[in-house]
């Protein structure tokens, strides 16, 4: 009877750790989720986190420090809106000091965005990566429309910006909303290009209809039971840590723990078999044979595995 395998093997080295992380309460998910027409009061732009926003904000870190996830990541990347940068450096920062503040720069200065918090400093904090991929579904919603890079700077000191090419928003149309389709893509695009990072393990702190489209998409490759844990709507300040796998060499790393075996290199037989082998291949100009898998053909070069 053939073996069916009901779990698969990649190379490690071929795999990253992400941390995925919605934004803690926003002004507008207060009323806007009962009622989506509440959504669109001008008031609304670049929405901050609210107070009880904060409080989920707070009490994320004692989790990340238990499962010692402190210590493991090694990038945080942050949609570049006022409330998930202020998610992600309450959540992967820590408040600063007097000497902290003059020591290293701040993740966030004292009350920004009207916050009335203190400010967070980026000592020994991972670094921080702003990138406009992972933004919320673009167009027509005030709070999804983002402010200018330069204020950004000055009330976030410590994220890098260096990838966003515009300081002021050219991506958020008012009357025009992003379609889900298009939100997916951006997002599978998205994970394809952390693939290609040198970090194994990478935080990113985003939005809900990004993620819901997004994962909604490497559902469809999965096992119904995994599609359907995938396609969980994240509540805010919800952490889940997920395996990505790189199915079409994308990645350009090389393994780091292997070992090559056998040194001197030779064939791994008897001496007095490999003595004859080597004979043949010698007289013969015989070649060798390579041996590979061949791989089902999957719409995407990247996986998703829920952890």
């Amino acid at each position: 009877m053939e073996a069916i395998a009901r779990t698969a093997m990649y190379p490690q080295h071929r795999c990253k750790n992400i941390y995925l992380v919605r934004h803690a309460q926003g002004i507008h998910n207060v009323e806007g989720e009962k009622d989506h027409s509440a959504y669109m009061p001008p008031a609304l732009l670049d929405a901050h986190i609210t107070p009880l926003g904060w409080s989920q904000v707070d009490s994320l870190p004692e989790h990340v420090t238990k499962c010692g996830l402190d210590k493991k990541i090694e990038l945080v990347i942050v949609s570049p809106l006022l409330r998930t940068m202020q998610t992600a450096v309450g959540v992967f920062g820590h408040e600063s000091n007097t000497d902290e503040a003059s020591a290293s720069p701040l993740l966030m200065v004292e009350g920004a965005g009207h916050s009335g918090h203190k400010a967070i400093s980026s000592l020994n904090c991972p670094p921080f990566l702003a990138v406009e991929a992972c933004r919320e579904r673009l167009g027509v919603h005030p709070f999804d429309w983002r402010s200018s890079i330069t204020k950004y700077r000055a009330l976030f000191p410590a994220i890098d910006f260096s990838l966003i090419e515009n300081d002021e928003d050219v991506l958020w149309e008012p009357e025009v909303r992003e379609t889900t389709e298009s939100v997916a893509a951006r997002g599978m695009k998205f994970i394809d290009w952390l693939r290609t990072r040198e970090e194994k393990d990478i935080a990113i702190v985003t939005h809900s209809s990004f993620l819901d489209f997004t994962l909604n998409m490497y559902g469809k490759e999965c096992h119904p039971a995994i599609a359907e844990e995938l396609s969980k709507r994240f509540a805010n300040c919800e952490l889940r840590s997920m395996v990505l796998v790189d199915r079409s060499k994308l990645g350009l790393d090389t393994p780091t723990c292997d070992f090559p075996g056998k040194i001197p290199a030779g064939l791994d037989l008897p001496s007095d078999v490999a003595d004859k082998k080597h004979i043949e291949e010698a007289s013969n100009g015989s070649r060798g044979a390579v041996g590979c898998l061949e791989h089902t053909h999957m719409s995407s070069p990247t996986c998703l595995i829920s952890t």
